[in-house]
């Protein structure tokens, strides 16, 4: 038997100065503190057994890796498997207190909170997420991999692997930023999670967009 563990690592803080949803949108790379999260991730991961680096093709992921590349003497690979789902609010200021559940013109967008309806479907999250998670298992087959991804994503994976249901409030995702979600393989098959904070706790009112 085989066994692997797979961390699956949160971007760090994003500059967003106008507190939007930023989802797929180019140009959001790590404001002061996310590179300061970022190079504390590499200093944690720095006698890791990793052997595979791998990450979301978008900027703040990138930037993430980034140190951790440069620490471990590994080659970042891209996985658009990782990337942040889709969000029909993207672009907007869309958030807990700022009204946008009050405007009509959301109301359509809101109507399936289990799916959901705004924006890609919980199951095809889980899905890509674990297909990028078990070929990172297998490139790192005996070791470990680390791939770099967004909240959503990791927090769907995470609750699928668990036995939870996907649909969930997402005041009480446990992911924050440069957070480590680290999943362990016998061979292919699930074998235990476990959840860290090498960076510190989040402020979730210090992120807006996130």
């Amino acid at each position: 038997m085989t066994r692997t563990v797979v961390h699956v690592l949160r971007h760090g803080e994003v500059l967003n100065p106008e507190g939007v949803l930023y989802g797929r949108i180019t140009g959001f790379g790590l404001s002061e503190s996310g590179d300061s999260m970022a190079a504390t991730i590499a200093d944690h991961v720095a006698d890791f057994n990793i052997t595979h680096l791998v990450s979301s093709p978008l900027q703040r992921a990138q930037e993430t890796a980034a140190p951790i590349a440069e620490r471990l003497g590994l080659r970042i690979h891209t996985d658009e498997r990782l990337i942040e789902p889709t969000n029909v609010f993207e672009g907007t200021r869309f958030g807990v207190g700022d009204g946008a559940l009050k405007r009509p013109a959301n109301w359509r967008h809101l109507r399936n909170p289990f799916r959901p309806s705004w924006g890609e479907p919980y199951a095809d999250i889980a899905a890509r997420m674990l297909a990028a998670v078990q070929d990172a298992r297998t490139a790192a087959a005996g070791h470990q991999a680390l791939c770099v991804s967004h909240q959503l994503a990791i927090w769907t994976l995470r609750r699928y692997l668990e036995g939870r249901p996907l649909w969930h409030d997402p005041r009480r995702r446990e992911c924050g930023l440069a957070s480590l979600t680290s999943i362990t393989f016998d061979d292919a098959t699930y074998a235990g999670i476990c959840y860290s904070e090498p960076a510190g706790a989040t402020d979730p009112d210090a992120v807006p967009g996130a």
